[in-house]
């Protein structure tokens, strides 16, 4: 047994890690499978199985590389992972560390799209409530797109025939590739900043899924949410939906259709001007034919044909609104004459000084009902005083001795009431009536009572 070699689990299991890390083809290969056990660590880190009907293996895909990934893992999805094939080294266990992930079948594209759209539309950036109001008459129209496109041309041209009143301001902007998100949130940003922006049109022709991408990155629909400018998505053609298209204020199935919708045509505008005026032409000939009829008919009134007699009517009709006026005066001041009188005689008995008369009697009468109260009370305490001391002097020892007898203490000074309270030779004193005798005792005798 001393002979035989041996090796630690830890030195196996680095020397299994190392024939892994060695072979140049589990270094780098793609593996296809289904995702089971997904678990998305609070640190970033993405654990879970690939499997397939006959085997699986554990999968690790650190956070530095999940960054990257343009839809979310889910437990049943089938995808292509690119990665290396190493040991975990505490389980001893072999495992894939993914580096790069596509999902297989539908597409990455696609299913981000449908991803980053759920999302936000449960947190609400796609209801209605959040939609602002388009300007009729827009002074300043934004643009955020490429100034080399054909998308700039279309806008340009349609706004020129249908408003030129209106001044479009173009904010420069990429469309196209990987700087495109950024270029177009901080265009969107920098139409804010301006201020004087009534509506803004975002967009780019049309393309493919890859070339309209930039618009379906979650930066730029959080920028046209939080814009506090009107904004027009235009983007593609017609069939080409963006997940800017359900974030905007309003969609436009093109850049021409963008533009159309966000500036009234001059040809309607004047046509609804010429309708206004001949609406108020006529409104204004019906008015003045009215008020020339009102005219004649105060023409052919009796003030107008006879205003003397008619001012003499109305002197009459004052003179006896005056005389009514002053009867009513007159009846009114001797109605509140006869209540002031009926209220002082009301008032007479409850006048101060008769309830302080009154209270003055009661208080006299109070007072000699105490005194004699009084004197009453006394007599009898005098009285009841008087019989409690002839019962004390009654009872008074003093009186007892009075009539011949007397008081022994002993030299205690405790009254002696048996002859079993004294010893021959004891000090006794004697009370009399008239003063005291110490004497001592020199015989007891008892007697049976």
């Amino acid at each position: 047994m001393t002979d035989m070699r041996y090796v630690t689990v830890a030195a196996l299991t680095k020397y299994i890690k190392r024939k892994f890390e060695v072979d140049p083809h589990l270094q780098d290969l793609w593996i296809k499978g289904e995702i089971s056990n997904f678990t998305y660590h609070s640190r970033g880190h993405m654990y879970f199985t690939l499997k397939d009907e006959q085997a699986r293996i554990q999968a690790v895909m650190f956070a530095g590389y999940n960054r990257q990934l343009t839809f979310k893992p889910e437990n049943g999805m089938t995808v292509l992972v690119r990665g290396e094939i190493s040991v975990y080294e505490p389980s001893g266990t072999y495992q894939v560390y993914v580096k790069e992930m596509q999902p297989d079948g539908i597409g990455a594209l696609y299913l981000a799209y449908e991803q980053l759209k759920k999302k936000l539309e449960q947190e609400g950036l796609f209801a209605k409530e959040h939609k602002k109001p388009i300007p009729k008459f827009p002074q300043h129209i934004g643009v955020v797109t490429s100034p080399t496109g054909a998308a700039i041309r279309d806008i340009l041209t349609t706004i020129r025939r249908r408003y030129p009143l209106a001044k479009v301001i173009l904010f420069p902007t990429l469309v196209q590739g990987e700087q495109a998100p950024l270029s177009i949130v901080q265009s969107i940003q920098k139409a804010n900043d301006i201020g004087y922006i009534d509506v803004l049109i975002v967009g780019r022709g049309g393309g493919s899924i890859e070339e309209l991408w930039a618009f379906n990155e979650e930066i730029v629909a959080r920028a046209i949410f939080a814009s506090r400018v009107p904004i027009i998505s235009a983007v593609g053609h017609e069939t080409d939906y963006t997940i800017a298209d359900f974030v905007a204020d309003l969609r436009a199935p093109t850049p021409t259709g963008a533009a159309e919708l966000a500036v009234p045509h001059v040809a309607d505008l004047l046509s609804r001007v010429s309708d206004q005026q001949a609406r108020l032409i006529r409104a204004m000939k019906e008015r003045m034919n009215m008020e020339q009829k009102r005219l004649q008919s105060l023409r052919s009134s009796y003030a107008f044909r006879y205003p003397k007699r008619l001012y003499e009517q109305k002197e009459q009709q004052l003179d006896m609104l005056v005389d009514r006026l002053q009867r009513q005066m007159n009846d009114m001041l001797k109605q509140q004459k006869n209540k002031l009188q009926q209220l002082q005689l009301t008032l007479l008995p409850h006048h101060p000084q008769s309830r302080i008369e009154k209270a003055t009697d009661r208080v006299r009468t109070l007072e000699q009902t105490i005194v004699r109260n009084m004197s009453d009370v006394i007599k009898q305490k005098k009285w009841s005083l008087a019989t409690t001391m002839a019962k004390l002097d009654a009872l008074s020892p003093l009186k007892i001795m009075e009539r011949g007898y007397s008081l022994a203490y002993d030299e205690q000074n405790k009254l002696i009431k048996t002859v079993t309270q004294l010893e021959t030779g004891a000090r006794v004193h004697i009370r009399f009536q008239d003063g005291r005798a110490h004497c001592i005792v020199s015989d007891i005798e008892e007697e049976n009572v």
